[in-house]
């Protein structure tokens, strides 16, 4: 298992009534799927809150970030890239859940 730091928006850590970040274990490969079901495993209350329950698809509003690069149009089972995988596996960078803005 690796330990896996994720950053959420604050409106779903006030959901899952957290402060800060959050560390989840996720085991095998590092993929977004793995991450981002590590945290609803860990936090229940926040399914569907992130990605459609049916589909399993990015909520429209929700984006990714690792390495100050943008994941979120990247295939869910689609291993990290090299550089951000080492990142997080290493816990120097977070994965961040990032709730998007729009308006004008």
């Amino acid at each position: 298992m690796t330990a896996i730091r994720v950053v959420l928006p604050a409106h779903l850590r006030n959901l899952a009534g957290v402060r800060g970040e959050v560390c989840v274990d996720v085991a095998g490969p590092l993929t977004q799927r793995a991450v981002l079901d590590a945290v609803e495993a860990r936090f229940p209350v926040l399914g569907g809150t992130i990605r459609d329950r049916r589909t399993g698809r990015r909520r429209a509003f929700i984006r990714f970030y690792a390495c100050e690069q943008d994941l979120s149009n990247e295939p869910p089972d689609a291993p990290l890239p090299e550089p951000v995988a080492a990142a997080i596996a290493a816990g120097a960078e977070p994965f961040l859940v990032v709730g998007a803005m729009a308006g004008g």
